[in-house]
């Protein structure tokens, strides 16, 4: 049965629409049908994921594959780190405090490593490139992209923002001013692979089936991100729509070149997280030892994030008794990546949030959209297309604002929906 909750998620997504349609470089075109097609196969997605009859197998079946990857890269941490790998291996002192046993670089930061270096197997085996393609045949028909872009979307999903172009580098100089727009946008929208697993471990003992929302909001953010995209820089009549014949310039020697680039890869991702989480957390730390000596220790950018982006999480569907926890989450997320509010939205207390609002927060924060994305995508762009590198300086705010709004237009969505089909 719909509730007010539900109707408040419907008003956030009339008002996310709304938001973008008002930054269109051309508002007499708004992409109808795309709107329809876009709306229809997020909602199918969430329905076939969590509706339909043995469903739950399937989640049962991501959840235990993630638990098996995080048992495995345990005993590949514990071998190289010894007993910082965690609390399950024997330690050499008395532990008092099993919390204080986590640590963000031994526990989460090589499960990046094994991710990355199994996806380039999975790609050079052609496995994870033929789910690609399925998935690019499916917006090709479904939202009418051509189908170059159609397979940087769908190469979104499990590839970082900036490999995925790698997959279409032929085309990339072919590309129209609104394609290259789309491919940076949905890029912003959505997660690699590599950290779906770290984001679902960091969140599997406060979140039934963490897994399983983890891997459907970056699918589901990915047409979302195509809407939006559309509606800022609409397709001009008679361009794009250049045709990828799938033979990828992503490729691989052999399975152990997949594994040891891959691994090298997971590397260079794990030390931009570390990096850019170090310099963000340092630099909002900073000022709030500013903002502290100026209005007092009760203020901080924490305390500005969470009533600014409040009005945010409501329109999500978030109860209003909770709007601030979820707005600063939403902050902490734009300001200090995805990352950081992940782990804090996994720190909360079960008792302390509700299962609708952490689920919904999973939704919206699942996105590189953040400031510290925004440098990478302009550096690996710039790198693959330098004749296009002012282009891409020009459309890269226009892009992080619409990938924003494209993860919460997935958790309106989401919200939107029956909670039965969630029990």
């Amino acid at each position: 049965m719909f509730n007010v909750l539900n109707l408040q998620s419907l008003l956030g997504l009339v008002v996310i629409v709304a938001a973008c349609w008002g930054l269109s470089e051309n508002k007499r075109v708004f992409p109808w049908r795309l709107a329809v097609g876009a709306i229809a196969v997020q909602a199918a997605l969430v329905l076939i994921l969590f509706g339909i009859p043995g469903s739950d197998s399937v989640l049962s079946a991501i959840t235990g594959a993630v638990d098996g990857l995080n048992r495995a890269t345990q005993q590949g941490t514990q071998f190289v780190f010894g007993y910082l790998a965690g609390s399950r291996f024997p330690q050499p002192y008395p532990v008092q405090d099993q919390n204080a046993m986590f640590t963000f670089a031994f526990q989460v930061l090589p499960l990046i490593l094994v991710i990355s270096a199994l996806s380039a197997l999975l790609w050079h085996w052609k496995i994870l490139k033929w789910i690609t393609l399925g998935f690019g045949f499916l917006f090709q028909r479904t939202m009418g992209l051509g189908g170059a872009s159609a397979l940087a979307v769908a190469a979104n999903i499990f590839l970082g923002m900036i490999e995925s172009p790698i997959v279409i580098r032929a085309y990339l100089d072919k590309l129209t001013r609104s394609e290259l727009f789309l491919m940076m946008v949905v890029g912003l929208a959505t997660v690699a692979g590599s950290t779906m697993v770290a984001y679902a471990t960091m969140l599997s003992a406060t979140l039934p089936a963490a897994a399983g929302h983890v891997l459907v909001a970056s699918i589901i953010s990915a047409p979302a991100g195509v809407l939006l995209a559309r509606i800022v820089i609409p397709e001009k009549p008679g361009e794009g729509g250049a045709v990828a014949d799938y033979n990828s310039a992503l490729k691989y020697d052999s399975a152990i070149d997949a594994i040891v680039k891959g691994t090298s890869d997971g590397l260079m991702v794990v030390l931009n997280i570390s990096a850019v989480l170090i310099v963000f957390v340092a630099l909002v730390a900073l000022v709030n030892i500013i903002v502290g000596a100026i209005f007092g220790p009760s203020i901080s950018v924490e305390w500005f994030l969470s009533w600014i982006f409040a009005p945010v999480a409501w329109l999500t569907g978030v109860p209003a008794a909770e709007t601030r926890d979820a707005g600063l989450l939403l902050g902490t997320k734009l300001t200090q990546t995805e990352f950081k509010a992940f782990i804090d939205l996994g720190a909360i207390p079960a008792g302390e949030m509700t299962e609708r609002t952490r689920m919904l927060m999973t939704y919206a924060l699942c996105g590189f959209a953040n400031v510290g994305s925004v440098g990478i995508t302009v550096t690996g762009l710039s790198v693959l297309m330098p004749e296009r590198r002012e282009e891409v300086l020009g459309l890269v705010g226009k892009a992080l604002f619409a990938g924003f709004l494209a993860t919460l237009m997935t958790a309106c969505i989401v919200g939107a929906m029956p909670a039965t089909i969630f029990d």
